[in-house]
């Protein structure tokens, strides 16, 4: 997990089209496109919608000239993780539909219905959509500047200077991981050895955890006596310079914009009209 965090900054410090936008024009369209998916009512028309947003969105991967493999690597990791809730929605009923029809019964009375069969696809087409679109975000934009780009679009000064703390000790702590794990390597531990005692192998982890946060904390406080020492106070704010988008990035993102929301009114008519 801590490899695939600094894998991501440094396909974000890759050249392309796309990386070259302003962090700003990306965070719309991502959230844009969220937000649009999200208001899509919970019917087959989902798919419509779903399959020509996922088409927009691999225009966007080729040109950020990305590898499909990166994309598809990082997708499963996410939808292996938080794809059990969809799949468990298949076992129950939801206010979406009146009537449901048993497809299969299984033992201590679970049912499986064709309703919900269909309310976790469209359930699994929003949320691989929805992440494709912030996985994009994140591989073609640095932290720093998806920071500046919020601050810019009006993020609160506190919320930015939590949030540039944060990124800037995530790698921090991310060295120090890797720099522990090293050492055990070297000590010739694995924590997943099964020739080793299994209370042997709890004992060094929870040392291992101990000392991260101990120098987590010490680090912590060498940061804030040395921000002190530099005037910072309750007053502080993280300055941000103006930057005024280019007349590209305007059209740019004028065109996506308008792109998001006539798919979903347009298939919602049409589909309107059909019935």
């Amino acid at each position: 997990m801590i490899e695939e965090l600094f894998q991501i900054e440094r396909d974000a410090y890759r050249d392309s089209i796309i990386h070259r936008l302003d962090a700003r024009v990306k965070i719309a369209i991502a959230f844009a496109a969220i937000i649009a998916l999200v208001a899509v009512p919970y019917s087959t028309m989902i798919y419509t919608v779903g399959a020509i947003f996922f088409l927009f969105f691999i225009i966007l991967w080729g040109c950020s000239r990305l590898s499909p493999l990166t994309y598809i690597r990082r997708a499963l990791t996410i939808v292996s993780l938080w794809g059990i809730i969809i799949f468990f929605q298949i076992f129950l009923k939801n206010k979406y539909y009146t009537d449901y029809h048993v497809v299969m019964n299984l033992p201590f009375g679970i049912c499986i219905y064709a309703e919900s069969i269909e309310f976790a696809f469209i359930l699994l087409v929003k949320f691989v959509v929805c992440i494709s679109f912030i996985i994009l975000l994140s591989s073609t934009t640095k932290m720093h500047d998806m920071l500046e780009g919020g601050a810019r679009m009006g993020l609160p000064a506190e919320f930015a200077l939590a949030l540039g703390m944060m990124i800037r000790y995530l790698f921090v702590f991310g060295y120090m991981f890797r720099k522990i794990n090293e050492t055990l390597k070297t000590k010739c531990f694995d924590a997943f050895d099964r020739h080793l005692p299994y209370r042997y192998r709890l004992t060094q982890l929870g040392y291992t955890i101990g000392t991260m946060f101990i120098r987590s904390y010490e680090q912590g406080e060498r940061v804030y006596t040395s921000m002190l020492c530099r005037g910072y106070g309750r007053d502080s704010f993280l300055f941000v310079a103006r930057k005024p988008l280019r007349r590209t990035e305007w059209t740019f993102l004028s065109l996506s914009l308008a792109f998001i929301i006539i798919v979903p009114v347009v298939t919602w008519i049409t589909s309107f009209t059909l019935f």
